[in-house]
């Protein structure tokens, strides 16, 4: 037994010892923000630089949306004589004829639309980006998801920086369309925000590296083909491209008050989907170009952002590890008294959730200009739950970019909703349940269970951090199981059984 009580205890600090450390980083990133802020990037062109512009829209299934996405590139303010459209459209479905038909309307208006249709999905989204720089016009092109709402000063804002040609890519804020929709939304809005707000611009004022996020930003051309091009290698291309460029003496600029509204995904499997893929796709970089990082010229400083950025999701692997071990912890430690529990896990936990609740907390006071920001910190702890829910989803992300070599780009479905809850959808792309559902949904029991322990114990110490464990997980697996009725309150269709090859698996 003392055996048993030494193995589960040194793997239990040792876990929070390392997930303490990230905590600390999260806090350093604070500091690099608040010492960088005004170092605000400044465009070396003028209003006088008008460079040729090539706009790529990559979609695929997105009948929901795409006629908005295209509404609004449009009106982006720029010359029609030095803008090009393409749509890269990989469809299966509906979206084919709604595209074709949106471009016929904005090519009869005098824009320089092409429509670009692919048969296969060879590299998923890089090959769609590649397949359409074979006959993009532009010096440059602006690339935009399809739930994304690109304003119309954005290639005002974004081409002067171009006139530095050190500089490879410009990446813009995101925004969120419908963060008030509901609870998941509202923590998803958050989530994102600390990680645009502080993360990126801390790296790139600090002169470190930043990833390019896929969208709302626009690259140099010569600087994909300098840096290799578009390699489908990885289900997250954008950071492995913008990686490869900055390896190669490239700059990137990151502008936090370049913002384009998007929509977040609202319902939960959709979201599971989403981070599944950005966490397998890091991984899978980590696997490409880590070694590459390290032994690169690059500052130190440089080496362990790259660091902490790409392993970041291997935390979860952690978390579930924790997540086993916690409760046999507890019971193994039921006599000692509280005030030494208080002296031993109490730092770890408070490093972590101060961390965590300053992070997020202020990233919320920076995008309102301090306005009204704190009615938004109740989501705090529901964002640390839904951390907490999130650990076998992403720790399966992980591994899978590890020891496999998948590379099938999953789609999140959009469905078109605005924050009233409006949606103009026309077809629900439905996310099957996983098995990891499952597990989730045995971890919550497991949890509730724990709960019950500790009351009984008297171990109430212990109750707020189970409590946090049984609610992320209880909330990920029932609001996963419960898809179709948030299906069924959007009045959405059912996706016919004809298209099932058209779903999408976690």
């Amino acid at each position: 037994m003392d055996i048993l009580k030494t193995a589960c205890l040194v793997l239990y600090f040792s876990i929070l010892t390392i997930l303490s450390v990230y905590g600390a980083h999260r806090l350093y990133m604070l500091l690099l923000y608040y010492r960088h802020k005004k170092d605000v990037p400044q465009p070396a062109g003028g209003p006088d630089f008008r460079p040729m512009v090539t706009v790529q829209l990559a979609v695929f299934n997105e009948v929901n949306v795409i006629e908005r996405l295209m509404d609004h590139v449009v009106r982006m303010r720029w010359p029609k004589e030095k803008l090009e459209i393409q749509l890269l459209d990989d469809s299966t479905d509906d979206t084919v004829r709604v595209a074709q038909a949106i471009c016929e309307k904005y090519r009869a208006l005098g824009y320089d639309i092409s429509y670009i249709h692919r048969d296969d999905r060879t590299g998923f989204k890089a090959g769609a980006l590649n397949h359409g720089l074979k006959s993009a016009k532009g010096e440059f092109v602006a690339m935009f998801d399809a739930d994304f709402l690109p304003t119309e000063d954005f290639l005002e804002n974004a081409v002067p920086h171009f006139a530095d040609d050190k500089v490879a890519f410009i990446q813009g804020c995101w925004d969120h369309l419908n963060r008030d929709f509901n609870i998941l939304t509202q923590v998803q809005a958050i989530l994102l925000d600390g990680h645009f707000v502080f993360e990126h611009t801390a790296r790139n004022r600090s002169k470190a590296f930043f990833n390019f996020s896929g969208t709302a930003g626009m690259w140099r051309v010569s600087a994909i083909a300098d840096a290799g091009g578009w390699e489908h290698d990885t289900i997250t291309e954008d950071a492995d491209l913008s990686y490869r460029a900055q390896l190669k003496g490239w700059r990137g600029v990151y502008l936090k008050d370049l913002v384009v509204p998007a929509e977040l995904p609202v319902e939960v499997n959709a979201f599971k989907s989403q981070q599944h893929r950005w966490a397998k796709g890091n991984a899978q970089v980590i696997r490409k170009l880590m070694k590459t990082i390290w032994t690169s010229k690059a500052s130190l400083h440089t080496k362990l952002e790259c660091w902490f950025h790409l392993t970041a999701n291997c935390n979860y692997m952690l978390m579930v590890a924790l997540a086993i071990i916690m409760v046999p912890c507890m019971i193994l430690r039921a006599g000692t008294p509280w005030y030494v529990l208080l002296a031993t896990d109490g730092p770890f936990f408070l490093l972590n959730a101060v961390s965590v609740g300053l992070y997020f907390g202020l990233s919320q006071r920076e995008v309102s200009n301090n306005k009204n920001w704190t009615s938004r910190l109740k989501y705090i702890p529901g964002l640390m739950s839904l951390g907490i829910g999130l650990a076998l989803n992403q720790a399966k992300a992980v591994l899978e970019g590890f020891f496999t070599d998948n590379i099938e780009f999953k789609r999140t479905p959009k469905l078109g909703v605005d924050a009233q809850g409006n949606t103009a959808s026309k077809r629900a792309y439905k996310v099957p349940k996983s098995l990891v559902t499952f597990l989730e949904l045995g971890f919550a029991f497991y949890y509730f269970g724990a709960l019950l322990v500790a009351i009984y114990i008297r171990k109430w110490a212990s109750v707020p951090f189970l409590w946090l464990f049984f609610s992320g997980f209880a909330y990920i697996s029932f609001m996963s199981l419960a898809d179709v009725k948030i299906f069924r309150r959007l009045a959405m269709e059912e996706l016919p059984e004809h298209d099932a090859e058209h779903t999408f698996v976690q």
